[in-house]
């Protein structure tokens, strides 16, 4: 199973921004397609944002194209997710999910411990 680590998250305020990070723990993502995955109380986890591994295909949500933007750095081995304008309904728990390719993330089973965003006045 891979393992990935996300950090980031915090409180921050309607219209605030925050800089979500995404790391492997014990292999590398190079090769591997990235999703940005987030599942608010009560809902089911939704794909938010993925980056494939090689030609820097990006894919956006509805609900966040415009406000996010998902990004790796290959040096760092790091996938960040980068959320401006936030809005109370971004509240969730972000996780992030590695795949051979992007068709495959939506297949993901295991997921780490995820990092908390909360929009909140």
């Amino acid at each position: 199973q891979l393992q990935l680590v996300e950090s980031g998250g915090g409180l921050v305020q309607p219209g605030g921004s925050l800089r979500l990070s995404c790391a492997p723990s014990g292999f590398s993502l190079d090769y591997y397609a990235i999703g940005w995955f987030r599942q608010a109380p009560g809902k089911e986890r939704e794909g938010v944002a993925c980056i494939s591994s090689y030609d820097g295909k990006l894919y956006y949500s509805d609900s966040v194209k415009g406000r996010f933007t998902i990004s790796r750095d290959n040096a760092k081995d790091t996938v960040y997710l980068e959320m401006n304008s936030l809005k109370p309904e971004d509240t969730a728990i972000y996780y992030c999910a590695a795949a051979r390719g992007l068709a495959l993330l939506i297949f993901t089973t295991s997921w780490g411990q995820g990092t908390r965003v909360t929009v909140s006045s």
